[in-house]
């Protein structure tokens, strides 16, 4: 099974939902780089259950443990080793179901891949091994605040069928934190927490978008051809739990414009190199960044577990009903922006360190 994830900037989790604890090692962080538990928590706090109505009310304090790889306060350049343990596991709940696969979670298809499967929750796939992802996210937010003066931020921009205009360029953090949605337009922000509350009520789950931007890029992140940026980003906010689409700036709505009206014109920058008009690659070119806002959105089906009855079969293809009882999120949404900044954050990270080596080597010739 692949958990690891980067060429220079190494990402490895571990850890299942019911078990001891979950984690992560960052591996390729530079040495020197000022870091302390309090940075990490920040972005885990953000993304813990518990912290409002609107999600689930498993009681994780999700405090992280720094197991190696800093000393007084830095970084010692070796393996970063971060330990989140589990308080509030409860594997009992899933005894009764155990024999039965959920539908649209990853029970049959794990077993079918492995012949095994942890069936105290959803082990691997469970949303929770992206407390690792996060506790990563905070490592690579302080290295390239800090080298490069990049901020990422991600927002909720969308509930079922409540669609906030955000406009990448001006939300900020406090816009995005005044609402338990995470959604930084007040009128809509309302109408989300009405929706999900009735969901709640009523047995279901809702899906959404999750927006982002990446701000102070450099241009020049990127390879030209399979580890382009793009790909990159595609495949790192893929990879997390209930995502089903990926946009990178005018993405699909795009294809309904001519050339002339779709390209981004090129006019002087004011630090002495180009930069575009407009901004409907969402900041990549060729698969290289250009120097404009990363901007993207990232869609999330509705959560799969809900407490309505439904139709399934058992380990013996034998027909059955499923009814589940838990704490679970009637939506992902609110939850998922800081994990989408933390998948962002890590491709950015891996990015900036692999070209830092290509400026070296242009620097020294041949």
């Amino acid at each position: 099974m692949s958990s690891t994830t980067g060429r220079l900037f190494r990402v490895t989790t571990f850890g299942e939902s019911h078990g001891g604890g979950v984690g992560v090692v960052v591996d390729g962080c530079p040495p020197r780089l000022p870091l302390i538990v309090e940075e990490i928590q920040r972005d885990l706090d953000r993304r813990r259950p518990g912290q409002s109505r609107l999600v689930t009310q498993r009681e994780e304090a999700d405090e992280v443990e720094i197991l190696s790889g800093v000393f007084e306060g830095e970084t010692l350049g070796t393996p970063i080793a971060l330990l989140v343990r589990n308080r509030d596991a409860r594997p009992g709940a899933y005894e009764d179901i155990k024999d039965l696969y959920r539908p649209s979670h990853a029970d049959y298809t794990t077993e079918a891949k492995y012949g095994i499967r942890d069936w105290q929750g959803g082990g691997r796939a469970s949303a929770r091994e992206t407390v690792g992802r996060v506790a990563a996210g905070a490592v690579a937010r302080k290295l390239l605040a800090t080298v490069a003066g990049i901020e990422v931020l991600a927002w909720v921009s969308q509930v079922h069928e409540i669609e906030a205009d955000v406009d990448p360029s001006r939300v900020s953090l406090d816009d995005v934190e005044a609402s338990p949605t995470r959604c930084p337009s007040p009128e809509h922000a309302e109408a989300m927490v009405s929706a999900i509350e009735a969901a709640r009520r009523d047995g279901d789950s809702l899906g959404g978008v999750v927006g982002c931007v990446a701000r102070n890029v450099p241009p020049g992140l990127g390879e030209p051809v399979f580890d382009k940026l793009d790909a990159d980003l595609a495949r790192s906010v893929m990879s997390l739990p209930a995502t089903k689409g990926f946009e990178l700036g005018s993405g699909f709505a795009g294809t309904r414009l001519r050339g002339s009206q779709h390209n981004d014109p090129f006019v002087p920058g004011p630090a002495g190199a180009p930069e575009t008009a407009s901004n409907r690659s969402g900041g990549v070119q060729g698969g290289i960044s250009n120097g404009a806002d990363i901007v993207l959105r990232v869609a999330f089906k509705p959560t799969a577990t809900i407490a309505r009855q439904q139709l399934t079969v058992d380990r013996q293809n034998r027909p059955a009903t499923l009814s589940t009882h838990g704490r679970h999120d009637p939506c992902v949404l609110p939850r998922a922006v800081p994990v989408v900044e933390a998948a962002v954050l890590s491709v950015l990270a891996d990015h900036w360190l692999r070209q830092r080596a290509v400026d070296v080597l242009a620097r020294s010739g041949p």
